[in-house]
């Protein structure tokens, strides 16, 4: 489990492609001492497992299923990435339960920078965009943000300068692709009530047919 509080940039330094999948190499750093292999690294939102090991540098095989619902597919050597080590049980909860299983990808089409702030407008799924709320907790390439305008076609996020200086958000312009991973708790509810849901439109369906 991660918390969205990213601990530092790290950069792709290979990428290898393999029959529809393909491997990163990413350089941790000084996060590299104690990330050995089967450890768990969310890399830009996206919880991956290190499947190999050279100085500081740690590999990550990416499915194809991966590529599919995240930007993974569309790095390249050079690109710098986001990098969270899992939760401890000792250390402090700062930002919400990210799990780093994106739900999907998103599209930047507004940035407006203001005296201390940034805001995000991101363009998203319909599907992705019903599992949020207002003030909620969102993972935008794993970043922990609170949202603070939803519409039927998009979200927004303010960012502090701190924020655009510790991780690749400073850097997404408008058009990027970004991963996006709604609060877990949200979707555990919207799971929940399903059954409820379907059992009211279908009571209604048949109000209307009678």
């Amino acid at each position: 489990m991660f918390t969205g509080i990213v601990e530092a940039t790290a950069s792709l330094v290979e990428v290898a492609e393999r029959a529809g999948a393909r491997t990163l190499w990413v350089d941790l750093g000084a996060l590299a001492d104690g990330v050995g292999l089967g450890a768990s690294v969310a890399v830009s939102g996206v919880c991956l497992t290190v499947t190999g090991s050279r100085g500081t540098e740690r590999s990550f095989d990416v499915i194809t299923e991966t590529l599919r619902l995240t930007t993974l597919g569309q790095l390249a050597a050079g690109d710098a990435v986001n990098v969270e080590r899992p939760m401890s049980a000792q250390a402090r909860f700062d930002g919400h339960i990210v799990q780093g299983h994106v739900d999907g990808t998103g599209r930047l089409v507004g940035r407006d920078e203001e005296p201390g702030q940034t805001t995000f407008t991101i363009e998203a799924d319909r599907s992705l965009l019903d599992g949020m709320v207002m003030k909620g907790s969102i993972t935008v390439d794993g970043v922990s943000l609170t949202i603070t305008d939803l519409t039927a076609t998009s979200f927004s996020f303010c960012a502090i300068p701190h924020t655009l200086e510790v991780t690749t958000l400073g850097k997404t312009g408008v058009g990027d692709g970004v991963n996006l991973e709604v609060d877990v708790v949200g979707k555990w509810v919207a799971r929940m009530l399903e059954p409820w849901i379907d059992a009211i439109r279908a009571g209604g369906a048949s109000a209307r047919e009678g």
